[in-house]
């Protein structure tokens, strides 16, 4: 009978098993009636469940009872008296009625219990509450009979729930666990019989056990603390619960703990060996599936994209797409890395046969793992160096566009620094265009050789992606020899171009050249109409002048044949270029022009300087000689007039045009020596006149030396006459120029006259 199934009954408190022991150490079994009617099936019912506690042993030393009939009647009491010798006659050694002070003493006379002794089977006394204790002690006595002990219905009721609780659940569950061990053993024994891993306990053993060990240290504190206020012990102590070893409550309860626990032990370790057979069933089970996947679809995945494509645009869909097969395998990646943690946790406690067959299954999962992440790794090697490739074919394939744009525009350049500044682009394209494809070279046998580099598959799984490869080589291939193609293209018309530039940069050169020469020439022209007056005062400094003249006619000269050889060269390079300048037409005429003006000029400067050498020679002749004939002093005087009138004369260009040699100044000073030269040579043929005199018409020859000083007179008169009406208006300088003449030329008619004078 559990205390559950008459809880409703028990809560009642018709009896109870205080705890407390009679002088015989009996149990004291107290029936309290109440004035209430009181049930005696019920009452029936707890004692049988209150007798159901106690041991034999303790039965055997007899239960003293305490009917409280003080709050009810006597036929009750008398009723249950008699049920006593029903239920429990052979356990029960005294039953005390607790009567009310003198209320059933009339009463009492009608039913004697004593002498019914023999037949009831245990001796019933009547007593008043306050002469109980000459029959049992004040400290195995409730405060209701005036004792000291301690007692808690409730609380009873409540331990002895959770004892029968936990009896029945231990029981329950010892069973259930030595079931479940024998079926694990015996299925150990035979590994080929399944065990059945769905077996569980009904209870929860760990809620069990502690439930067991709270109430084990409860039924130990009572007993303790009950140790004190036992027999003989203190009236104030705290009195024993039912729940002692007399009651076999700590024993049983101890006893149930430990097989429990051994039970208990036993089956941790057959769910700890169930477990780690269901986890590495387990981990088998996922390194399957992650080698199943990485071998066939993640494998195909990747035999499957071989490309490189053919652009930019396409290596760039491909890479994005093996980024889709990385993030797949990804996720079986992060399944193995989860799965080779599990499989170390379990190495590093597991048996020798575990271990064997766990390293089996991560040396596998490594390799595959492995294998299939270097070829995604070289995968993402060939994609990246396809886009190199590609990327440098691109960039090349522009150059190559831009080089060829500037090649095929027309080339109208303003100079030749532009045409410097157009070859110097060229020829930097050039080298751009060269660098690209040596990079290009190197990239393409990067993206081969990480190709080549790639697991190679075997023919009969994978003869489509063979048969890629093999295009993606032929492609690579052909891209760079087009480009090769391209670039020699480029160069050879490069080569033309840069020909055509540099005969073009010829060609201004030499037009620059030739104007630079009509430039020397007419600087050489004015230089000699502007400078190159003097004559020389005597005939060695006119010599001299001669012959720079000559010299300097010579490097006009040579000016004039670099013009003219470069003029034909222009003309050369206009035909093999094909064009007309905008110089060289115009520069020939002038060239020519300056120089007949040259020539023109130099050969009046030659005649003049020869006629002066001619006059200075003739001259220094006569001065010189004791002896002159008449016709040599007349060749001399014809000779200086020829040469100052020759000084007067203009150079006539073959245009018509007019120029004289310096300004008028230097022309006086020029014709200033030779007319000193003339009055020299004058005084010589007095000189020679007075000494040949020999006839006596003296005054004759005067007339005759007057009339010839008034003749020369006024031919310088004259000539000085023509010479103002022909000159321009005169600056001051020149101005000063012409009076210093016209004082020279009268100084020297007084001189002549002075001279007359004297011979005469």
């Amino acid at each position: 009978m559990e205390a559950t199934t008459i809880l409703s009954i028990l809560k009642k408190k018709l009896a109870f098993l205080s705890g407390g022991k009679d002088r015989r150490s009996g149990l004291i079994l107290t029936i309290p009636l109440s004035s209430d009617q009181t049930s005696m099936e019920e009452l029936s019912v707890t004692l049988d469940y209150l007798l159901s506690i106690p041991s034999e042993k303790c039965k055997a030393r007899g239960f003293t009872v305490i009917v409280d009939g003080r709050k009810s009647q006597w036929n009750i009491v008398k009723t249950v008296v008699l049920m006593l010798q029903n239920v429990i006659p052979a356990e029960v050694s005294l039953v005390c009625v607790v009567k009310p002070d003198e209320f059933w003493d009339k009463k009492v006379t009608h039913f004697c219990f004593w002498k019914e002794k023999d037949r009831l089977g245990f001796e019933v006394i009547l007593v008043s509450a306050n002469k109980l204790t000459r029959y049992i002690e004040p400290c195995q006595l409730t405060d209701d009979f005036g004792g000291s002990l301690d007692y808690d219905h409730n609380d009873w009721l409540n331990k002895r729930l959770v004892f029968e609780k936990f009896t029945k659940e231990s029981t329950s569950l010892l069973d259930e666990l030595s079931i479940i061990n024998d079926s694990d053993k015996s299925s150990s024994v035979d590994k080929d019989k399944a065990a059945d891993c769905a077996l569980l306990p009904s209870f929860d053993p760990e809620t069990v056990l502690q439930t067991g060990h709270e109430l084990l240290s409860e039924l130990q504190q009572r007993r303790f603390n009950g140790s004190e206020g036992g027999v003989g012990g203190g009236q104030g102590g705290p009195a024993w619960c039912p729940m002692e070893e007399e009651l076999l409550a700590q024993p049983q309860v101890m006893k149930l703990l430990d097989s429990l626990r051994e039970q208990y032990t036993r089956y941790q370790e057959i769910c700890r060996q169930r477990n780690k057979r269901t986890q590495l069933d387990e981990i088998h089970a996922k390194v399957m599936q992650v080698v199943t996947w990485l071998q066939g679809p993640g494998s195909e995945l990747l035999k499957t994209h071989q490309a490189i494509g053919d652009s930019m645009r396409a290596a760039q869909a491909l890479q994005q797409k093996h980024e889709e097969i990385e993030s797949q395998h990804s996720e079986w990646f992060a399944v193995y890395v989860e799965l080779n943690q599990q499989i170390a946790a379990l190495l590093s406690a597991g048996e020798e046969e575990e271990v064997v067959e766990l390293k089996a299954l991560q040396q596998q999962l490594s390799d595959v793992c492995y294998q299939q992440a270097a070829q995604l790794e070289s995968r993402q090697n060939v994609l990246q160096a396809a886009q190199c490739f590609h990327s440098t074919t691109q960039e090349l394939s522009q150059q190559l566009d831009g080089l060829l744009g500037m090649l095929c525009a027309d080339v109208a350049p303003a100079d030749g620094a532009s045409i410097q500044q157009n070859l110097k682009q060229l020829e930097e394209k050039l080298q751009s265009v060269e660098a690209g494809l040596a990079s290009l070279r190197q990239k393409g046998g990067l993206l081969l050789e990480q190709m080549c580099s790639q697991p190679s598959w075997s023919l009969e799984e994978t003869e489509g992606p063979a048969g890629e490869q093999q295009d993606n080589v032929q492609h690579i291939q052909a891209v760079m020899e087009e480009m090769q193609l391209r670039k020699q293209r480029c160069e050879d018309m490069v080569d033309v171009r840069r020909l055509k530039m540099l005969q073009m940069v010829q060609l201004f050169k030499c037009e620059e050249d030739a104007l630079q020469a009509v430039e020397w020439l007419s600087e050489l022209m004015d230089a000699l109409l502007k400078t190159h007056v003097r004559l020389g005062d005597e005939s060695q400094e006119t010599r001299t002048m001669l012959d720079k003249h000559r010299k300097f006619v010579d490097v006009a000269q040579s000016t004039y044949d670099y013009g003219r050889q470069l003029l034909q060269a222009t003309v050369v390079l206009c035909q093999s270029l094909r064009c007309t300048t905008r110089s060289s037409g115009d520069t020939l005429p002038r060239l020519n022009r300056v120089w007949k003006q040259f020539s023109v000029s130099s050969e009046e400067r030659q005649q003049r300087l020869e006629l002066a050498l001619s006059f200075h020679t003739a001259a220094e002749k006569v001065l010189q000689q004791e002896c002159v004939e008449p016709e040599s002093l007349d060749e001399v005087d014809s000779s200086g007039k020829t040469l100052l009138d020759r000084l007067t004369m203009p150079v006539i260009f073959p245009d018509g045009s007019e120029q004289y040699f310096g300004s008028p100044s230097d022309t006086a000073v020029a014709a200033e020596g030779v007319r000193e030269r003339l009055l020299l040579v004058e005084e010589r043929r007095l000189q020679l006149q007075v000494v040949g005199l020999h006839h006596d018409d003296t005054e004759e020859k005067h007339n005759g030396q007057d009339a010839r000083l008034d003749v020369i007179g006024e031919e310088l008169s004259e000539k000085e006459e023509q010479e103002e009406e022909e000159e321009a208006p005169l600056t001051e300088d020149e101005q000063g120029g012409a009076v210093v003449y016209q004082v020279c030329s009268s100084n020297l008619i007084l001189i002549l006259i002075l001279i007359l004078f004297l011979h005469q």
